[in-house]
């Protein structure tokens, strides 16, 4: 494992990943299937709706959010939030790293994860194990069931705001490393 690559290329591009599903969430709320053209330079190359943005960006997030809360040590145990029991030999998890006094990091304990929520830690968990549900039953086969189910939606909105802080809180945190820059720049909607 190219730990200096895993920390500062490989995981802040997944939470960077999540961050752009957090504002196709957003933008696919205000703006639907809106017109959309796009330009490289002053050359238009892409005419189209805005969910021929929206929708790639949320189906990878998606998997990006399930890669991450994986690498943390979270899984769905029968509609619960619980802890993997067995990685496959070529997984990287957390608990293959340190905290910054050499202590080993241990997998996130569900309670942990959803307490670092600001709200009701029920809705913490519901938003996480949305993440499992969405990516094995909406992604993996052909469902309408963030279209379908505005619960997934609101829940998947919460998770893609939570699960870089967990990542900040849970794993670069304990190693006294700062959190990578992950976050997005884009202009708010006008009009």
């Amino acid at each position: 494992m190219d730990r200096d690559r895993l920390l500062n290329e490989l995981l802040p591009y997944r939470m960077q990943a999540i961050e752009t599903l957090n504002l196709a969430l957003n933008l696919n709320t205000g703006w639907g299937a809106s017109p959309m053209t796009l330009y490289a330079g002053d050359k238009l190359v892409i005419e189209g709706t805005l969910r021929g943005f929206t929708n790639p960006c949320i189906e990878a997030g998606m998997m990006h959010c399930r890669a991450l809360l994986e690498f943390l040590g979270l899984c769905d145990k029968n509609g619960r939030l619980g802890n993997i029991k067995k990685r496959r030999s070529t997984d990287i998890g957390i608990e293959d790293f340190n905290t910054s006094s050499g202590a080993p990091l241990t997998k996130v304990a569900p309670a942990d994860a959803a307490g670092r929520y600001p709200g009701p830690s029920g809705e913490a968990e519901n938003a996480l194990l949305a993440v499992f549900q969405v990516t094995n039953k909406g992604l993996a086969h052909v469902t309408e069931d963030l279209n379908d189910s505005p619960e997934h939606a609101r829940l998947i909105e919460i998770a893609s705001r939570g699960i870089p802080v967990l990542m900040v809180g849970c794993f670069y945190k304990p190693m006294g490393l700062p959190a990578p820059n992950y976050k997005l720049t884009h202009r708010p909607r006008a009009g």
